[in-house]
């Protein structure tokens, strides 16, 4: 047995492998028993206090911590074989990269679960929109600057010129600058309209074609919520090159009825049609200002226009509804019929 053990096999013996690989599995059951004494000892622990920050602490650290155990285990493990300066080196190279990137994880991870903890709700608390429209947008590059710099420093401790690597990119600038002028238009119109200020969010608003409200509002796009329901997403520059109809901000919203009664209807009556719909008007809450018109004389009928508005607020299609339903009602009842498409044929004999 022990000739077996001491027996070479790709540059270790056996035993010397048998040892590496015992280590990597103690790490591994290390790890989950660490794992274990987060989400259930501590978790108790936590329990019991009155501050929700370290019950967010110990949520957030107990997977990075837990995986730094296991890289740093495999790590040792892989240091006690016999194995070529290069490739040590390249272990050494991969082992900081790995590090620096959990750390950032963890970084971020902590920096999401405060955000929504604290930030937010006192977000919510504020009768501005504009911290609204913000967070998004900070909680975005505070989590790419943190990535940024983890690449940064993980290359840099794995023996990487990063000032090199920076300069050859400015090299290139130029031919990314080309590239990503779409982009860089979007960013400048997520600018225009913090300046401008065309909407907020929650507007319900018309552009491109589209027509719904505002969900969110990002530095490179804008998220919509269509009046199907369906989430679209508009790149910031449609907005500075195409006109946008904020509905939210009308002030009232204008309503025009064309209603066309039968030739055979009297002065009398036509006079009677159009006090009812002074009175209807009058009589609906949430609908202001009519404008009643008797305007010509059509093909098919004698046409009386009906203008009115609804406040912004009220619910204008249960309004418009209302409003409809009395006139339908009302004319009915004091025999004022609405005409239809019709002909009248006189043949001359003879």
């Amino acid at each position: 047995m022990s000739d077996f053990l001491a027996k070479p096999f790709y540059g270790n013996t056996v035993s010397e492998w048998l040892i590496a690989l015992g280590i990597g599995v103690g790490t591994a059951i290390a790890a989950k028993l660490l794992y274990w004494l987060f989400s259930g000892v501590a978790r108790k622990i936590t329990a019991k206090t009155k501050s929700r920050l370290d019950d967010i602490v110990l949520d957030m650290v107990e997977e990075p911590v837990v995986l730094g155990v296991v890289v740093g285990g495999f790590r040792y493990a892989i240091a006690r074989l016999h194995t070529s300066a290069g490739a040590l080196i390249w272990v050494d190279r991969i082992f900081q990269i790995l590090i620096v990137l959990n750390i950032a994880w963890l970084l971020t991870r902590l920096f999401e679960a405060l955000f929504q903890e604290y930030i937010v709700p006192l977000a919510e608390k504020t009768e501005t929109d504009l911290d609204d429209q913000l967070l998004p947008i900070a909680r975005k590059s505070v989590k790419i600057s943190i990535w940024m710099l983890a690449i940064v420093v993980a290359l840099n401790n794995a023996g990487y010129d990063v000032a090199a690597l920076l300069a050859g990119m400015g090299i290139g600038g130029l031919a990314l600058a080309m590239a990503s002028r779409d982009t860089v238009a979007n960013v400048f119109g997520g600018v225009t309209i913090f300046a401008d200020q065309p909407f907020k969010l929650n507007d319900r608003v018309k552009v491109g074609g589209f027509d719904g409200k505002v969900k969110e509002i990002g530095i490179r796009s804008t998220r919509i919520e269509t009046l199907e329901g369906r989430i679209v997403t508009i790149p910031n520059a449609t907005f500075a090159d195409s006109p946008v109809e904020n509905i939210s901000l009308e002030p009232r919203r204008k309503v025009l009825c064309n209603l066309g009664l039968i030739y055979d209807t009297s002065a009398e009556q036509m006079r009677l049609a159009m006090k009812l719909l002074h009175e209807i008007t009058e009589r609906t809450e949430g609908a202001v200002d009519e404008l009643v018109s008797f305007n010509a004389f059509g093909d098919f009928a004698m046409n009386i226009l009906f203008i009115y508005y609804i406040v912004p607020e009220a619910d204008i299609l249960d309004t418009q509804s209302a409003i409809n339903l009395q006139i339908l009602e009302e004319f009915g009842k004091n025999g004022l019929e609405m005409a239809f498409p019709t002909q009248t044929i006189y043949h001359k004999a003879g």
